[in-house]
């Protein structure tokens, strides 16, 4: 007999977090949170997200008393007054493999979610889209990308099993320089060059890291306005993004294209650190986890990286900004011991993006779904 209760107590809390890092423990290819991350995203005083939002954890429980499965109902405001849609979401979705105890805890979070006036419920989120979101449904012999979700091939069913629909399709592309069309790519960006001579690429300046961060955030807000389950971050939001980022950044491989020194689109790429943290499986960094991080980064582990944030102003989209930046990553990336990128995610939706990344020799590399359901 399955119980699902809500993780109200520090205890509970704890449960929560410390799940995953149960379940997923021989699986190779999952790369364990920083527990210091999870905890934080959940905490109301530390997540900006809570600014606006709000979340009811669950926890499953066996007739033992184990905690077997967790679930979140999320309520994002900004999504609400963005498009006035009575959808709320769920997220943080961590099972054992049976589909008694998945129904029972989406079960507690959409029942939460009607209760909260919704008549839909998204999914998942943690917390929301602009965090790690999305269910891998294909490509789980690889480890994931730095910010990018890993789970079970049994998840998708348990959601599809419920009532959950797929609502959209989203592709990592991988592009690496050993088999893309650089040349191609040379052409295109020519060709941008001498139609709009006034335009320019440069890295990020971090000795500017916070005027920086504000253009990157406006770009992003513009560009993205129309894309598909966009909502914008709050300044308080973004403050937070930057600062985590910020201990991982690399501004060499973070470009802004400006149109006679006017801002007009971007590219930001994080080293791969996932390539680092699948060895600290305890998702501690103390005593031990710190040092074999560093060790990895300094041995050359961290290989690639992952392209998560790519948009052009609204007037300068459709016009080959794109293809600046892809290049200004693929020829500058290897310089720096990034063999690779992985683009992610790509919106099934996106089909001239899609198509640049096939003709470049761009090379599709895992599936993930978001899911819906109506009430």
């Amino acid at each position: 007999m399955t119980t699902v209760t809500p993780a109200s107590s520090g205890s509970d809390r704890r449960e929560f977090i410390n799940l995953p890092y149960r379940l997923h423990a021989d699986d190779p290819n999952w790369v364990p949170p920083l527990r210091m991350d999870v905890a934080r995203s959940i905490n109301e005083s530390k997540n900006a997200f809570f600014d606006h939002g709000k979340i009811q954890l669950y926890v499953a429980r066996d007739a033992r008393g184990e905690v077997v499965g967790r679930v979140a109902g999320i309520i994002n405001g900004m999504h609400l007054k963005k498009y006035n849609d009575s959808t709320g979401f769920v997220g943080f979705f961590e099972c054992i493999d049976d589909a008694s105890v998945a129904a029972a805890l989406l079960d507690a979070a959409t029942g939460w979610l009607r209760e909260q006036g919704m008549r839909a419920a998204r999914g998942p989120t943690n917390p929301s889209m602009n965090d790690v979101c999305g269910m891998l449904v294909d490509g789980f012999d690889r480890p994931p990308a730095v910010m990018m979700p890993h789970n079970p091939p049994h998840y998708p069913r348990f959601f599809e099993d419920y009532g959950f629909s797929r609502a959209m399709t989203m592709w990592a592309y991988y592009v690496h320089r050993k088999y893309v069309s650089v040349d191609k790519l040379k052409r295109g960006v020519d060709f941008v060059y001498r139609r709009n001579p006034s335009l320019a690429i440069r890295e990020m300046d971090m000795s500017r890291f916070d005027e920086e961060a504000r253009i990157i955030l406006d770009i992003y807000n513009e560009a993205w306005s129309r894309n598909w389950g966009h909502v914008p971050m709050t300044d308080a939001e973004f403050a937070q993004l930057a600062k985590e980022m910020k201990q991982v950044v690399d501004p060499r491989v973070v470009f802004i294209v400006e149109d006679d020194g006017h801002p007009v689109a971007f590219s930001i790429s994080l080293p791969n650190i996932n390539q680092a943290l699948i060895h600290i499986r305890n998702g501690r960094l103390l005593p031990f986890g710190l040092p074999k991080l560093l060790a990895r980064a300094k041995l050359g582990g961290i290989s690639e990286v992952r392209t998560l944030l790519m948009g052009s102003r609204l007037k300068w989209q459709g016009k080959g900004l794109d293809a600046i930046l892809n290049l200004a990553t693929i020829e500058r990336g290897p310089t720096y011991g990034y063999e690779g990128s992985e683009m992610s995610w790509v919106l099934d939706s996106n089909p001239r993006l899609i198509n640049a990344l096939h003709n470049i020799g761009g090379v599709r590399d895992k599936e993930y779904a978001m899911y819906e359901i109506t009430f």
